[in-house]
């Protein structure tokens, strides 16, 4: 697994460890390990990264030491040349999660070698006092499903447009057995199956789990 499916840092300033676990990793570009522990000073922050660049970005970064992940999911991208379909493994709407500073963001997105190639998400569906959309931030309880559902690479999973998701209810659900054992997400009917539809507060494309037997869920009571 290379750099932009999991990479992470560990801060020796940040004692306690992630309640996910996420895979070491090295930037393919120079072998460096990293890994995760989660700080209070450090927030995950949503970069879009412009067409091909992911790579150049995350290597950039991992090698500053700085943890990032990429995920990805297969999609059906049609041959130039031939008209047919083919399977390939592409980035989630081609954002990277950088789990760093609000000073770090500013760095890489106004005064590093990755700005021409990275810029902020940000969250339409907030306003600052100044009445702007601020950076897109990630919290470590939406990316714990996320990040666990797309480490498992299931060729079954999909991108959804969640305004057009048929939610079966409003109640959260956890899966209890299978591969994707320990997911939260709410229940919709996709491609004619039941799966759980996995969202990322501030994004309205959400990922969906392969098909999950009803025997498999559990409801997860309010907090």
């Amino acid at each position: 697994m290379n750099a932009l499916d999991n990479a992470s840092i560990k801060d020796e300033n940040c004692k306690e460890f992630a309640f996910f676990a996420l895979p070491e990793a090295k930037s393919s570009k120079t072998g460096v390990s990293v890994r995760y522990a989660p700080c209070a000073e450090r927030e995950w922050y949503v970069l879009r990264i412009k067409y091909g660049q992911v790579q150049t970005v995350a290597d950039a970064i991992i090698e500053d030491g700085t943890y990032v992940y990429l995920a990805k999911v297969w999609k059906d991208v049609k041959n130039k040349e031939t008209g047919k379909k083919q399977r390939k493994l592409l980035p989630f709407m081609n954002l990277l999660f950088v789990y760093m500073t609000e000073q770090e963001a500013e760095k890489y997105i106004k005064d590093s070698d990755v700005s021409k190639y990275a810029t902020y998400y940000y969250n339409h569906f907030v306003t600052d006092e100044n009445g702007y959309n601020p950076p897109l931030v990630v919290s470590s309880r939406d990316m714990e499903p996320f990040v666990k559902t797309t480490s498992l690479l299931d060729e079954h999973v999909m991108e959804v447009d969640l305004r057009t998701c048929n939610f079966l209810s409003d109640d959260l659900v956890r899966v209890t057995g299978g591969p994707f054992e320990g997911i939260t997400g709410r229940v919709a009917r996709i491609a004619r199956q039941k799966r759980v539809v996995i969202h990322i507060q501030g994004l309205q494309t959400g990922l969906t789990t392969a098909y999950i037997p009803s025997c498999f869920l559990e409801k997860v009571e309010a907090d």
